[in-house]
Protein backbone atom coordinates (compact mmCIF):
# COMPACT_ATOMS: atom_id res chain seq x y z
CA UNK A 1 0.00 0.00 0.00
CA UNK A 2 1.54 3.40 -0.64
CA UNK A 3 0.99 6.34 0.78
CA UNK A 4 -0.68 7.78 -1.82
CA UNK A 5 -3.33 5.38 -1.42
CA UNK A 6 -3.40 6.10 2.03
CA UNK A 7 -3.95 10.31 1.33
CA UNK A 8 -7.42 9.46 -0.57
CA UNK A 9 -8.51 8.62 2.86
CA UNK A 10 -8.19 11.83 4.27
CA UNK A 11 -5.44 12.69 7.27
CA UNK A 12 -7.97 12.17 9.81
CA UNK A 13 -8.38 8.33 8.81
CA UNK A 14 -4.76 7.80 8.61
CA UNK A 15 -4.03 8.44 12.09
CA UNK A 16 -7.35 6.81 13.31
CA UNK A 17 -6.23 3.79 11.20
CA UNK A 18 -2.67 3.40 12.33
CA UNK A 19 -4.02 4.00 16.11
CA UNK A 20 -6.22 0.99 15.51
CA UNK A 21 -3.80 -1.26 14.28
CA UNK A 22 -1.76 -0.51 17.16
CA UNK A 23 -4.62 -0.94 19.41
CA UNK A 24 -5.15 -4.53 17.93
CA UNK A 25 -1.54 -5.43 18.04
CA UNK A 26 -1.69 -4.39 21.79
CA UNK A 27 -4.54 -6.63 22.33
CA UNK A 28 -3.25 -9.26 21.63
CA UNK A 29 -0.49 -9.04 24.14
CA UNK A 30 -0.45 -11.47 27.11
CA UNK A 31 -0.63 -8.37 29.78
CA UNK A 32 -3.97 -8.51 30.99
CA UNK A 33 -4.18 -5.06 32.36
CA UNK A 34 -2.50 -3.62 29.07
CA UNK A 35 -5.34 -5.15 26.94
CA UNK A 36 -7.93 -3.91 28.71
CA UNK A 37 -6.72 -0.10 28.98
CA UNK A 38 -6.86 -0.57 24.87
CA UNK A 39 -10.06 -2.13 25.31
CA UNK A 40 -11.08 0.98 27.18
CA UNK A 41 -9.79 3.48 24.52
CA UNK A 42 -12.96 2.99 22.00
CA UNK A 43 -15.53 4.11 24.52
CA UNK A 44 -14.27 7.79 24.41
CA UNK A 45 -17.59 9.98 24.89
CA UNK A 46 -17.84 13.45 23.70
CA UNK A 47 -15.42 13.77 21.20
CA UNK A 48 -16.57 14.53 17.64
CA UNK A 49 -19.74 12.49 18.81
CA UNK A 50 -22.54 13.40 16.27
CA UNK A 51 -25.37 14.84 18.63
CA UNK A 52 -28.21 15.49 16.56
CA UNK A 53 -29.52 17.04 12.73
CA UNK A 54 -31.58 19.86 13.14
CA UNK A 55 -33.19 21.58 10.14
CA UNK A 56 -30.44 19.89 7.68
CA UNK A 57 -27.11 21.03 10.15
CA UNK A 58 -25.44 18.97 11.78
CA UNK A 59 -24.27 19.37 15.57
CA UNK A 60 -20.86 18.01 16.92
CA UNK A 61 -19.87 17.63 20.38
CA UNK A 62 -16.17 17.59 21.11
CA UNK A 63 -16.40 18.64 24.87
CA UNK A 64 -13.39 16.54 25.58
CA UNK A 65 -11.09 18.73 23.22
CA UNK A 66 -9.96 20.84 26.74
CA UNK A 67 -6.57 21.92 24.78
CA UNK A 68 -5.99 23.98 21.67
CA UNK A 69 -4.43 20.91 20.11
CA UNK A 70 -7.32 18.66 21.00
CA UNK A 71 -9.37 21.00 18.92
CA UNK A 72 -6.80 21.76 15.96
CA UNK A 73 -7.20 18.00 15.72
CA UNK A 74 -11.02 18.50 15.37
CA UNK A 75 -11.11 21.25 12.71
CA UNK A 76 -8.56 19.69 10.88
CA UNK A 77 -11.01 16.48 10.82
CA UNK A 78 -14.10 17.86 10.84
CA UNK A 79 -14.97 17.99 7.07
CA UNK A 80 -16.96 21.62 5.51
CA UNK A 81 -17.45 25.01 7.23
CA UNK A 82 -18.64 25.31 10.51
CA UNK A 83 -19.95 27.11 13.11
CA UNK A 84 -17.48 26.61 16.53
CA UNK A 85 -18.74 27.16 19.64
CA UNK A 86 -15.82 27.61 22.09
CA UNK A 87 -15.33 28.58 25.87
CA UNK A 88 -13.84 31.81 26.84
CA UNK A 89 -9.92 30.98 28.72
CA UNK A 90 -9.58 32.03 31.70
CA UNK A 91 -5.93 32.86 30.39
CA UNK A 92 -4.27 34.37 27.61
CA UNK A 93 -4.03 31.30 25.34
CA UNK A 94 -1.29 31.06 21.53
CA UNK A 95 -4.40 30.31 19.40
CA UNK A 96 -1.57 31.05 16.31
CA UNK A 97 -1.63 27.43 15.20
CA UNK A 98 -5.59 27.86 14.94
CA UNK A 99 -5.56 30.14 13.55
CA UNK A 100 -5.41 28.64 9.31
CA UNK A 101 -7.85 26.33 10.01
CA UNK A 102 -10.00 29.08 11.44
CA UNK A 103 -9.49 30.79 8.55
CA UNK A 104 -10.28 28.20 6.08
CA UNK A 105 -13.05 26.77 7.77
CA UNK A 106 -14.70 29.06 10.50
CA UNK A 107 -17.55 30.95 9.53
CA UNK A 108 -18.75 32.13 12.86
CA UNK A 109 -17.24 31.75 16.69
CA UNK A 110 -19.55 31.86 19.38
CA UNK A 111 -17.87 32.09 22.65
CA UNK A 112 -19.24 30.92 25.60
CA UNK A 113 -18.88 32.18 29.14
CA UNK A 114 -16.60 35.18 31.03
CA UNK A 115 -13.75 37.06 29.38
CA UNK A 116 -13.61 36.35 25.61
CA UNK A 117 -12.16 39.87 24.51
CA UNK A 118 -9.26 37.80 24.22
CA UNK A 119 -10.49 34.66 21.79
CA UNK A 120 -11.88 37.87 20.41
CA UNK A 121 -9.13 40.04 19.62
CA UNK A 122 -6.92 36.56 18.56
CA UNK A 123 -9.27 35.36 15.24
CA UNK A 124 -10.50 39.26 14.75
CA UNK A 125 -9.78 39.35 10.61
CA UNK A 126 -9.46 35.89 10.14
CA UNK A 127 -13.24 34.29 11.10
CA UNK A 128 -15.42 36.26 9.66
CA UNK A 129 -18.72 36.45 12.42
CA UNK A 130 -17.54 36.38 16.52
CA UNK A 131 -19.99 36.70 18.89
CA UNK A 132 -20.33 36.64 23.02
CA UNK A 133 -22.96 34.42 24.49
CA UNK A 134 -24.02 34.39 27.92
CA UNK A 135 -24.71 30.47 28.04
CA UNK A 136 -24.62 27.32 25.57
CA UNK A 137 -28.28 28.14 24.90
CA UNK A 138 -27.78 31.49 23.64
CA UNK A 139 -24.98 30.07 21.61
CA UNK A 140 -27.05 27.37 20.08
CA UNK A 141 -30.10 29.96 19.40
CA UNK A 142 -27.44 32.19 17.70
CA UNK A 143 -26.10 29.09 15.77
CA UNK A 144 -29.53 27.74 15.13
CA UNK A 145 -30.81 30.78 13.46
CA UNK A 146 -27.28 31.74 10.83
CA UNK A 147 -27.88 31.54 7.56
CA UNK A 148 -26.03 29.48 5.66
CA UNK A 149 -26.72 25.97 4.60
CA UNK A 150 -23.36 24.70 4.33
CA UNK A 151 -21.72 24.48 7.99
CA UNK A 152 -22.11 22.16 10.57
CA UNK A 153 -21.87 23.27 14.82
CA UNK A 154 -19.21 22.25 16.20
CA UNK A 155 -18.89 22.61 20.12
CA UNK A 156 -14.87 22.31 21.08
CA UNK A 157 -14.13 24.08 24.09
CA UNK A 158 -10.42 24.72 23.62
CA UNK A 159 -9.54 25.17 27.08
CA UNK A 160 -10.48 24.02 30.57
CA UNK A 161 -13.41 26.27 31.90
CA UNK A 162 -13.45 24.15 35.71
CA UNK A 163 -16.47 22.58 34.52
CA UNK A 164 -16.21 18.14 33.72
CA UNK A 165 -16.62 17.35 30.10
CA UNK A 166 -19.22 14.80 31.31
CA UNK A 167 -21.21 17.94 32.53
CA UNK A 168 -20.25 20.32 29.69
CA UNK A 169 -20.95 17.32 26.95
CA UNK A 170 -24.74 16.65 28.22
CA UNK A 171 -25.26 20.58 28.55
CA UNK A 172 -24.44 20.92 24.79
CA UNK A 173 -26.11 17.34 24.12
CA UNK A 174 -29.48 18.95 26.13
CA UNK A 175 -29.65 22.29 24.57
CA UNK A 176 -29.01 20.73 21.18
CA UNK A 177 -32.03 18.47 22.05
CA UNK A 178 -34.21 21.65 22.92
CA UNK A 179 -33.76 23.34 19.61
Amino acid sequence: MTIETLAIQGRDRIHTGLAGIDIQRLKTMRNASLRACFNRLEETRYRMEFVARVRGREYINDAAARSINATWYTLESVKGGLIWIAEAPKTHADYSRLMPLALRKVRMLLIVGGDSEWMRKSFSGIIPTIETCISMADALQKAYRYEADDVKVLYSPACDNGQSVEDCGESFRREVNEL
